[in-house]
């Protein structure tokens, strides 16, 4: 199996000792994801305004984040059967076009249910994508070198929460959110045509879920205690950034631009954590890593609901810098788990579970805590989870390179 793997890389042409000359490759593919995470995170700035629209409530408002997930966690498991057939460069594809296709639908539709259906086939096609993205990724480079891809994959959503804020404030001047939409659906066409010509890599089939492999899976431990680990790092960095804009602006009155500006800025700087925390994960191990980062993000997370007003621009800024630490090392704990074959199966298992607790049901839950009026309590709550997460760390086993 590990002669195969390395063979396949050889076959690509890439290097099993150097970095360098995967990087290209490697940035192809953040520009794809880059465009699938800004279609699922979108609605977010947009929210205030989306609300006003459509005339709903905070409830709804994280009801429509949990339909994302949903049709994400559909997506995810799905696509190992896509890719058996397709290969994983052909499923990256198809993921472009029909998450462009939904956001159309979701732009153009002018009933609820048309848009709740739109964001389910939205989730749905962006769910396709990681999987292939990952195994493509993880197979350009040794394994020595996981943490540092890893990281650089990890800029297309660290980037994504930086744009999305400004991309909704810009754009608003010009066009509604449905139109934004359309110009996001527009643009994953675009990538999603332009890799099928110019991308490099996973050219070589994913592995189809079945009976026996699944058993395999999870009758692990380590891969069910990564699925209660991935639900905590969505949760830390997905829905909290999901409902900080309501936050700011329905309970603390803030001007719906400032709260905006504000979530952008503060995602700047995890641009720069994605590669600090794989640097760590290269030189600490995993274990440590990940036992560091969540005691630290569980305690960032809670202050946003206890601290003052005029504190909450300090921690939204700190929180985000420890949230997104997460992903490099939590990845990199995956892709250690079972065979290289299985990878994307791991993968495909262990992420929808992971948004449909932290990400779905985590934001549902911060929009009816909001709804009853107690949102800073929800975030208190929320933050004792997450730091909980470290006393299980130790439990944790991994392959070795």
């Amino acid at each position: 199996m590990a002669k195969g793997a390395i063979q396949m890389r050889e076959n690509e042409g890439y290097s099993s000792s150097s970095f360098v000359p995967s990087v290209g490759p490697i940035l192809f593919l953040v520009g794809i994801f880059f465009i699938n995470f800004l279609s699922r995170i979108i609605l977010s700035p947009l929210m205030p305004t989306i609300e006003g629209d459509l005339k709903i409530g905070h409830d709804e408002a994280g009801g429509f984040f949990f339909l994302i997930t949903l049709g994400y966690c559909i997506g995810l498991p799905l696509s190992g059967f896509i890719s058996s057939r397709l290969q994983h460069r052909k499923t990256i594809v198809l993921s472009a076009f029909a998450v462009g296709g939904a956001l159309i639908w979701i732009g153009l539709m002018r009933y609820l249910w048309g848009i709740r259906i739109g964001l389910i086939l939205m989730g749905l096609a962006a769910g396709f994508y990681l999987p292939s993205g990952i195994s493509t990724l993880t197979s350009l480079v040794s394994q020595r070198h996981w943490g540092k891809a890893i990281a650089m994959h990890e800029l297309a959503p660290n980037l994504g929460f930086v744009v999305a804020p400004i991309l909704a404030e810009v754009l608003l001047v010009w066009c509604s959110w449905q139109g934004i939409l359309v110009l996001i659906g527009l643009a994953s066409w675009m990538i999603g045509f332009v890799f099928a010509f110019r991308g490099q890599g996973g050219q070589f089939p994913g592995t189809a879920p079945d009976l026996r492999t699944l058993k395999n899976i999870l009758k692990d431990p380590s891969f069910l205690l990564m699925v209660v680990f991935f639900s905590l790092g969505v949760g830390s960095s997905f829905s909290i950034y999901s409902m900080v804009p309501l936050y700011l602006v329905s309970e603390k009155g803030m001007d719906r631009t400032w709260a905006n500006t504000l979530l952008a800025i503060s995602r700047i700087a995890p641009l720069a954590t994605a590669f600090v925390s794989g640097w760590m994960t290269d030189q600490l191990g995993v274990k440590r890593t990940l036992q560091i980062i969540f005691l630290m993000s569980g305690v960032a997370t809670a202050l946003i609901g206890m601290v003052p007003t005029s504190w909450l621009p300090l921690v939204i800024f700190i929180q985000p810098v420890l949230a997104t630490a997460f992903f490099p090392a939590g990845f990199a704990a995956l892709a250690s788990i079972g065979t290289p074959q299985m990878k994307n199966i791991a993968v495909s298992l262990t992420v929808p579970i992971g948004f449909l607790i932290g990400g779905g049901a985590g934001t549902a839950g911060l929009g009816l805590a909001g709804e009853a009026g107690l949102f800073y309590l929800g975030f208190i709550f929320f933050g004792g989870i997450i730091g909980a997460g470290s006393l299980f760390v130790s439990y944790l086993r991994l392959s070795k390179p």
